[in-house]
């Protein structure tokens, strides 16, 4: 029994360190972020890193108009795009980082975010001065597939 239990160890260490789960880069699913210096996801094993998305509208490229909700909303349907690209979605989200032009529209953005994370993943949420594109709101999540 010792003798199999040693050579049971000593297979599993040996496959583990010989299947090292290494990254996988992916490019974005969008045409015109093809050429981006970052990738939309990276995949290590079934965890999903997102970069951050914000409120824009990949079909005319712009910001959505009605502020921080509707900039909301869109991210989050962006993100999400991007995580069934990639056999996930938003029931799979484990971790969310938000980051609001101005913390003052912090009420807001929780009111829409709610609706879509009702299991309530992990999260940070914090201002800055000053978002790509001149958005009122950026949002990256770790999600599993």
């Amino acid at each position: 029994m010792v003798k199999r239990l040693s050579i049971f160890i000593s297979l599993s260490c040996f496959l583990i360190t010989s299947c090292a789960i290494k990254p996988v880069f992916h490019k974005s699913h969008l045409a015109a972020k093809a050429d981006a210096p970052f990738s939309d996801a990276v995949a290590v094993g079934t965890v999903l890193y997102l970069s951050g998305q914000l409120g824009l509208d990949h079909e005319t490229r712009t910001l959505v108009h009605g502020g921080v909700e509707a900039q909301t909303h869109q991210a989050i349907k962006n993100i999400d795009a991007v995580l069934q690209k990639h056999g996930s979605d938003l029931s799979k989200v484990v971790k969310v980082t938000v980051i609001l032009k101005d913390i003052n529209d912090f009420a807001a953005f929780n009111g829409v975010y709610i609706t879509y994370f009702p299991l309530k993943p992990s999260r940070t949420t914090f201002a800055s001065s000053g978002l790509a594109r001149d958005a009122l709101i950026e949002i990256e999540v770790v999600a599993v597939r």
